[in-house]
């Protein structure tokens, strides 16, 4: 088995995309590398150790070569010890054990049940209603999942709630293929209602499918759901008023970091059980009136809606508000610092402006006083100058009249 060249090169690929599984139950995707770990045994040669496997390759129990040979594309030992599954398969599910022996000369063994997975495409409804008759059983549409392994199981909701078929007012038709070459499965799942669901005076009802994995550890898969109309006597009951949706901030937008307030107002004496829904998908959680949105961040962005579910009248979906966040904004902590930062400043502007304004009217004042001092001083000053003038002026006419009466 020529592995002394190509050990680094396994080493990066595994570590780059493969799985290493320590555990007693170990799941792989189809197409995937899978490396099982034989505890106990040196990482380097000399080893004492042997693996051996049984699965749908094998009719019994194979024992693998250290040395590698024609299972080196199935299945080959490492250097280290360990075991490398290139490329799962679906004949590759079985068990895996390894017996070692330590440098101390204890025997330790290891043991693998392996199991395949492949996931499917996201379920989808085809061929749903268009609407929904009261009092009549009605076709709702066909739940299909294509493509996974093991075959996995669908289920229904309404308006976020489970479906359960009872052969009355829900009832349900199921089929499995499997696909004679990849091996993969598809499942179909024909939902049909009759009134007891159509009753209530509920216009619409919100129906939606979902793919549960057959293998442990795997998160479901949840299609997009389906808004039908719903017409007949339904229009007979008791109208239920308008379920409103308040959001805060009005309008539902925020700065990033904020938080978001839906609150589900339904005029009601015994208030119903309330459920939401963002982008047509039920969220899992309790039943709550007040929907908090914390630190809002763009996986939080959408349209939400509440529904109010009472026995008397059925589901009922409010309007849907949008939740979104303003480019450009800071959050609250930022807006919360500069808001009263800004009214700070300001103050202060307004209070140096006023005392320059007074420091001016005061300066004024003071220079017309001085002005008005110094055209006081000067009148006097000049009132003697003309009595010096006049006085100056007087001798001469005395002295010119003398010199007229002198004459011959």
């Amino acid at each position: 088995m020529a592995v002394g060249g190509t050990t680094g090169a396994w080493v990066l690929v595994l570590g780059l995309w493969g799985t290493v599984a320590g555990g007693q139950n170990v799941t792989a995707r189809i197409g995937k590398p899978l490396v099982l770990n034989c505890r106990g045994a040196p990482r380097k040669p000399p080893q004492q150790l042997e693996w051996k496997l049984h699965t749908g390759r094998t009719e019994a129990w194979k024992v693998l070569s250290p040395q590698g040979g024609h299972w080196d594309s199935v299945a080959q030992v490492l250097p280290n010890g360990s075991l490398l599954l290139p490329a799962m398969g679906f004949e590759d599910e079985g068990t895996f054990q390894c017996r070692a022996m330590t440098r101390k000369g204890k025997e330790t063994k290891s043991n693998y049940q392996v199991r395949v997975y492949q996931t499917p495409k996201k379920p989808k409804i085809v061929d749903p209603a268009s609407e929904l008759q009261a009092g009549v059983p009605n076709k709702v549409g066909t739940c299909v999942s294509e493509g996974g392994y093991p075959a996995g199981t669908l289920s229904w909701h309404l308006d976020g709630k489970p479906l359960i078929p009872d052969g009355k007012g829900v009832s349900v038709k199921e089929e499995t293929r499997r696909h004679p070459e990849t091996g993969l499965f598809t499942l179909q799942s024909e939902l049909t209602v009759t009134s007891a669901l159509a009753r209530g005076g509920a216009p619409h009802l919100t129906f939606s499918c979902s793919f549960h994995p057959g293998v442990p550890r795997r998160r479901a898969l949840h299609g997009a759901p389906v808004r039908l109309s719903v017409w007949g006597d339904h229009t007979a009951s008791e109208p239920l008023e308008e379920v409103r949706l308040v959001v805060d901030p009005e309008g539902g937008a925020v700065a990033p970091g904020g938080s978001v307030t839906l609150t589900c107002e339904v005029p009601a004496q015994h208030p119903p059980q309330i459920h939401w829904i963002k982008d047509g998908t039920p969220l899992p959680l309790p039943p709550s009136p007040v929907l908090l949105l914390p630190e809002v961040g763009p996986q939080d962005e959408g349209a939400y809606s509440c529904v109010a579910t009472h026995p008397s009248h059925g589901p009922q979906e409010s309007h849907a508000v949008s939740v979104s966040i303003v480019a450009g904004e800071e959050g609250p902590s930022a807006g919360s610092v500069g808001g009263p930062g800004l009214g700070a400043l300001a103050l202060a502007l307004g209070i140096l402006g006023g005392l320059g304004a007074a420091a001016l009217l005061i300066g004024v004042i003071l220079w017309r006083r001085r002005r008005q001092r110094r055209e006081e001083r000067k009148a006097p000053e000049n009132q003697e100058e003309e009595e010096e003038r006049a006085e100056l002026n007087q001798p001469e006419e005395p002295e010119a009249a003398e010199s007229g009466a002198g004459g011959p």
